[in-house]
């Protein structure tokens, strides 16, 4: 099926090719064309240029009026827990009564709230609540997410949650990486009995996990009051075992070590860094790993920022993502999390929309397919309603932008 885009007023995220993160100064540019054209064919792009020189109309299957709108790449989302039982509303009132994050996880609240929840729900309906918040993050232009296990806090309700990111993955045309994080918090039958818990994680759940090949990341909350550089060390390492590769949620609430540890494990990304440090900044310069802020979370919660601007000012790349979760993040607007990073932490437009996209792919192991407009990528995009600039994105930062979406070149 071959499929051209025209009267498009600015394609925006374009890529002559090659490109698989920004670090620093190259965040800056998210290169544009203007009064251009886009080809797909067979549910990837084939090409693009100007208007000058556009190819006949008659020689493509579907011919998509873009309506003077601008043309960018599908947001890639890389931290999501999207898969949970219901909603947490009583700790939004909580933390408006003044009580932290936490005080209200030592009060029965925040992970093990999900996790008692999650155990009673059937997967079928899981299942159909996460299908719900699937189609809403859609229709908000992500065409790439992750989705983390870690409402199960045992080793049946860990996979119940994998089973059912599975079942997404089969079910949509959005490209879907799984994260097993049964390292999220300890499970109440293990409650005083931290390394008990951690012997569980290791012994039982990842092998779990990989002899169903459930998973392609695993995670660990590395953090204050969770757990310690030592034990996310171990369980990445079981992991790398199993061939899953390593991410970490760290330094959101305390310098923990996360970001050692991700860099010593060679982890894909790690993330919140709402608590990072200037030796952080070193330690993560060359590293490969990709660090991703979460200034939704930081909204929500009413805690700092991660130093976006002092990051990328620092010469290291950055992804941004939603964090999607019931009680820290309940949103998946990427394009919300784009103003944030620009209104919080600082970042140009071209920088945040560097970090949402390219960024977010890298912070997957997907952005040689994902992540910008180039030639052999998978055909994620959204086509916009007629905007002044791609700086109107942020700053409009509750406007609906969006006119359609499409996944693999399909119109969804």
């Amino acid at each position: 099926m071959k499929l051209l885009v025209n009267n498009i007023a600015t394609l925006a995220g374009i890529d002559a090719g090659g490109t698989l993160s920004k670090a620093g100064s190259e965040m800056e540019h998210f290169d544009v064309l203007h009064d251009a054209w886009l080809m797909v064919e067979d549910g990837v792009f084939t090409d693009f240029d100007t208007v000058a020189n556009r190819l006949a109309p008659d020689e493509w299957d579907i011919v998509v009026d873009a309506r003077q709108g601008t043309v960018l790449p599908s947001w890639c989302d890389s931290h999501t827990h999207l898969v949970y039982a219901g909603s947490r509303e009583q700790e939004f009132v909580d933390k408006i009564n003044g009580l932290s994050y936490a005080e209200i996880a030592r009060r029965g609240g925040g992970i093990l709230n999900s996790a008692d929840r999650l155990h009673e729900l059937s997967e079928e309906a899981l299942y159909e609540q996460a299908m719900e918040r699937v189609r809403e993050v859609i229709a908000k232009g992500t065409g790439a997410i992750e989705i983390k296990s870690g409402y199960g806090l045992n080793t049946q309700d860990e996979l119940k949650m994998l089973r059912v990111i599975a079942r997404i993955q089969e079910a949509t045309r959005l490209r879907v990486m799984s994260t097993f994080l049964g390292a999220h918090a300890v499970g109440r039958a293990y409650a005083g009995r931290q390394a008990d818990y951690v012997d569980l994680v290791v012994n039982e759940m990842i092998p779990a996990v990989a002899a169903e090949g459930l998973a392609d990341f695993v995670d660990v909350f590395c953090d204050q009051g969770f757990f310690t550089p030592e034990e996310t060390a171990r369980i990445l390492e079981a992991g790398l075992k199993h061939g899953l590769r390593g991410k970490i949620h760290g330094q959101e609430l305390a310098p923990s070590g996360g970001v050692e540890v991700a860099v010593r494990l060679q982890a894909l990304s790690v993330d919140h860094l709402e608590s990072m440090t200037d030796d952080d900044i070193a330690l993560l310069r060359g590293a490969g790993t990709m660090p991703t802020a979460l200034p939704g979370t930081s909204f929500f919660l009413n805690m700092p920022f991660a130093p976006g601007r002092k990051m990328i000012d620092a010469g290291l790349p950055m992804a941004v993502a939603s964090d999607y979760n019931p009680g820290s993040t309940p949103s998946g607007d990427m394009k919300f999390v784009v103003s944030l990073a620009c209104i919080k932490m600082r970042l140009q437009p071209a920088e945040a929309l560097n970090a949402a996209t390219i960024n977010g792919a890298a912070a997957m192991g997907l952005s040689a397919d994902y992540g910008s407009i180039a030639v052999g990528k998978v055909a994620n995009f959204f086509i916009t309603k007629p905007i002044p600039s791609i700086d109107f994105i942020p700053y409009a930062y509750t406007t609906p932008i969006i006119d359609r979406t499409f996944l693999a070149g399909d119109e969804v």
